[in-house]
């Protein structure tokens, strides 16, 4: 693929400049990384260091995800907490203004636990956030750790009632002999308050971790013996239009389209459409290549990530190495596979001894299905044009960081002469990654999230 120039990037196939927005995160990475690699490190001084230490890693961002409307931004992270920044109102008197993503509700979603019966530990770290379409003032978001599933309630209040007949204003309960008088309450204006309340609460319905959240849809493919256990799904979502339609990945790379008006149970499948309907079980996967297969061949086949388009007509996997896109039509081969960081196929061997072959990244479409996004190392996410065939390699960077600053296209130098611009596959940084990324639903305006920072990028207006 030719990469984009002059700082041209898809987006819909129009060319033109993404521009820094704003970045969130009181805590920098570089933080992050003195205290696990600096003289703080030692065992001399972590008695001293362990609570920022630990305050550090809980800032650590693990799901990123815009409402339907993209007026709301809801982030979860490795501390059980759910931040949701709302966009403020754009301000005319401000040339290129285009509405900021502030603070709009902070709240615990989950508490670290301990399986007494299985003495195994259970992290809050937020997995996967989902937003509900809204049907009236309130909005509600599921989220789940790795056992807990939890439906919340996102409300306003602006007023409060004043004149109780049997309390005081500050709560206190009066003595009924001393009422002369009946008054009635009335609702008085105050400072705005949102508050978070749980819903309802999913637990103890999961042998395994939960990987992956949906509306609607809960997938086990449970072996009768654990000890077989060779397969775990990765990861799941439901057709945008058919609620009836949902599409599940595994570990093994494989991709699996149900339809639950021909089986309720989806454990096996076919290779034809009949009479217009879905059979019970569509199966993607591409043949491999037996010349190329190694010791890394099925991690890095491991499906992280699986989106419908907004269209329903395609659908968009993620591997450790490449974007592949599938047309729901032909489940032989992806219509489209673009390379996301093919340059790390000569280092899987150290990537292993790192943990880092493991790591889970995320894509997402843009509003129109036009362009496809995901992250990589170094702080890199990738842009994918599917109208043009044009890719774009962008940093999520604070030296970036001033207000409209254009991002530069990055390059990366797998061997030979290395130009000014382009950076050595040897100087990457792969404790630095974007693991979650979102876009906006109908806007050009992406959010990615980059260890404990979340930065907001935006098309450039000239």
């Amino acid at each position: 693929m030719a990469g984009a120039g002059g700082g041209g990037c898809p987006a819909g196939g129009n060319d033109f400049q993404w521009c820094f927005s704003q970045v969130k995160g009181a805590v920098d990475e570089d933080v992050a990384e003195e205290l696990s690699t600096g003289p703080w490190a030692t065992e001399t001084h972590l008695p001293a260091v362990l609570p920022l230490r630990l305050a550090v890693l809980a800032d650590i961002i693990s799901t990123v995800e815009f409402n339907y409307s993209g007026d709301l931004l809801a982030t979860g992270d490795k501390g059980g907490r759910v931040v949701i920044f709302q966009r403020e109102q754009e301000n005319k008197g401000r040339a290129h203004s285009r509405g900021e993503y502030n603070v709009y509700s902070t709240f615990q979603s989950h508490e670290p636990e301990f399986d007494y019966l299985k003495s195994l530990e259970i992290e809050e770290k937020i997995n996967k956030i989902r937003w509900l379409p809204q049907q009236n003032a309130a909005h509600f978001l599921l989220s789940t750790n790795d056992k807990t599933i939890k439906l919340w309630k996102i409300s306003e209040r602006d007023k409060r009632a004043e004149g109780y007949n049997l309390k005081d204003e500050d709560g206190r309960l009066r003595d009924p002999f001393r009422i002369t008088a009946l008054r009635v309450p009335i609702l008085k204006p105050m400072d705005l308050m949102v508050e978070a309340s749980p819903r309802r609460i999913f637990a103890n319905a999961h042998t395994y971790h939960i990987n992956s959240i949906s509306v609607n849809n809960i997938v086990d493919i449970k072996p009768a013996n654990m000890e077989e256990l060779t397969e775990v799904i990765t990861a799941a979502e439901f057709h945008p239009h058919q609620c009836n339609v949902f599409v599940y990945s595994s570990s093994k790379g494989t991709i699996r389209l149900c339809d639950m008006r021909s089986s309720a149970l989806c454990d096996r499948h076919a290779k034809c459409l009949e009479h217009g309907r879905l059979p019970p079980l569509l199966f993607f996967e591409e043949p491999e290549d037996p010349s190329s297969r190694s010791f890394f061949s099925e991690i890095i086949s491991s499906i992280s990530d699986v989106k419908f388009s907004h269209s329903g007509r395609y659908m968009m996997t993620r591997d450790y190495l490449s974007v592949k896109v599938w047309d729901l039509n032909m489940e032989g081969r992806p219509v489209e596979t673009h390379q996301v960081h093919e340059y790390l196929r000569s280092k899987l061997c150290s990537l292993y001894e790192n943990d880092c072959i493991f790591d889970k990244f995320e894509c997402c479409w843009n509003g129109s299905d036009s362009a496809i996004m995901t992250g990589s190392y170094n702080n890199f996410f990738r842009m994918f044009d599917r109208n043009t065939r044009r890719d774009v390699t962008l940093e999520a960077s604070r030296e970036n960081s001033k207000p409209r600053a254009s991002l530069k296209p990055r390059k990366v130098c797998t061997g030979g002469k290395r130009k000014k611009d382009e950076i050595s596959v040897d100087s990457l940084d792969f404790n630095k990654k974007i693991l979650h990324t979102a876009w906006h639903p109908m806007e050009s305006i992406i959010a990615v999230a980059a260890t404990n920072n979340l930065y907001i990028f935006q098309d450039k207006i000239n």
